[in-house]
């Protein structure tokens, strides 16, 4: 009779591919039917509503949101808005994380904590302020307003993410650089960054996503600007005409979304790879 682990063994190797295999068709099944009505004829489209695999491919809708319906620009703007935000945030998070992480100082256990509040309070809550501040500052319709607001958006939780991972960083490399003549900051740039890729990566695509993908602050600061909208007020407005094919406003969440998909899978190596592994040797 076989035992209770081989048993349990066998079901594992089983049931893991069919899991895995299960998975896999939930969360992609979505994004495949989308794609697949991007690159369908309306009207076959309005003649065949259930099937999946279009008779014939068509790249027009593509053609018609990036140039009729402006979406070469609103990509633009997403672009520098994201990438702006995204080295920003590193920017300030590194030091920040690093010294929470190494530096000793009076409340360096709760700090953390207090950037983490405050996304206690709902985006609406500091909506109407930021909307008054920015009027008055006259940043109000420029791009460079939403980078400030994304960058505070994004910084707490960095810090946050980046402190536990420079904590796993072994400090006899450190103390080892700083024996060769490394100053502290010569010591995170030369020893600990190029340690902390995973982490980094991780933190960049969170942060990058944020700026994406983020309505609510683009439509309150860009949307008397039209020529300064980002994908996702441009996508919402899409969605808000009667006028507009189901097909082109499938090819506009292609547009959304592919760029997120494109850089997570460029980035996979790095986000699964342990770079501190055989960092110290003993």
């Amino acid at each position: 009779m076989p035992s209770r682990d081989r048993v349990e063994r066998g079901a594992l190797r089983v049931l893991r591919p069919l899991v895995i295999a299960v998975l896999f068709l939930v969360t992609a099944f979505p994004f495949v039917y989308m794609v697949m009505l991007s690159v369908r004829d309306i009207q076959e489209l309005i003649l065949d509503p259930g099937s999946l695999w279009p008779s014939a491919f068509t790249l027009d809708t593509y053609v018609d949101v990036l140039t009729r319906q402006g979406f070469l620009t609103f990509m633009r703007n997403s672009l520098i808005v994201s990438a702006a935000a995204v080295a920003a945030t590193l920017l300030i998070s590194i030091p920040g994380a690093y010294a929470v992480a190494r530096l000793r100082f009076f409340g360096r256990r709760q700090v953390h904590f207090l950037f983490l509040a405050v996304y206690l309070f709902p985006a609406i809550v500091l909506a109407i302020p930021l909307f008054v501040l920015f009027t008055m500052l006259g940043l109000r319709g420029s791009l460079i307003g939403l980078i400030l607001v994304y960058i505070a958006q994004t910084v707490p939780v960095t810090v946050y993410m980046l402190r536990n991972y420079f904590e796993t960083v072994p400090q006899s490399v450190e103390e080892a650089a700083a024996i060769d003549g490394c100053t502290r900051l010569s010591t995170i740039w030369r020893v600990v960054l190029p340690l902390s890729k995973p982490a980094l990566m991780a933190t960049g695509l969170y942060a990058f996503m944020i700026a994406w993908n983020e309505f609510l602050f683009a439509l309150l600061f860009l949307v008397e600007r039209r020529e300064s909208w980002t994908v996702s007020l441009g996508l919402s407005q899409l969605a808000g005409s009667i006028e507009i094919p189901t097909t082109v406003l499938m090819a506009g969440s292609v547009v959304l979304t592919l760029p997120i998909v494109i850089i997570f899978f460029a980035g996979e190596r790095l986000l699964t790879e342990g770079l501190t592994a055989g960092a110290e040797k003993g």
